[in-house]
């Protein structure tokens, strides 16, 4: 367990170390941003990844998450990413959610039109998954 809050350590201060310019010149995404929880905030849990989870979240970004963000040409917000399995059963996850892996994320542009546009360019990225979520507030989407 501690190999892996330092490993998550090192990758949140790589990050926060980056200038933003230097990240959005890569990525629109962080694992931080991916990882990152209201409810683990309010309720202390622990939401640090396992490094085999930053390697899902970051082939989530590259293959999935950013081409749909430089396609649409319009930001995406992240409402659900990495869940630890505590985290998982607060928020109501199903037990083998792809979330536990890092695999999945819960995306909205904040409409449920800028979504129906969203949705249409993600069933053409690769995917595992991809679930119209809340009538349209949201879009689950794994890999």
């Amino acid at each position: 367990m501690k190999s892996t809050a330092i490993i998550a350590t090192a990758v949140t201060a790589m990050e926060i170390a980056t200038p933003i310019g230097t990240k959005e010149a890569v990525s629109h995404f962080t694992i931080r941003e991916l990882t990152y929880s209201v409810t683990a905030h309010r309720l202390d849990i622990d939401n640090t990844p396992p490094p085999d989870a930053v390697v899902c979240m970051r082939r989530l970004i590259d293959k999935v998450l950013e081409p749909a963000r430089r396609q649409l040409g319009a930001p995406i917000k992240v409402n659900s990413g990495y869940r630890c399995k505590a985290l998982n059963r607060a928020v109501g996850g199903v037990e083998r959610s792809y979330h536990l892996a890092g695999r999945a994320a819960d995306i909205t542009t904040g409409s449920v039109a800028g979504n129906r546009v969203l949705w249409s360019i993600l069933h053409k990225l690769p995917h595992t998954e991809l679930i119209w979520e809340g009538g349209g507030a949201w879009i689950h989407v794994a890999l």
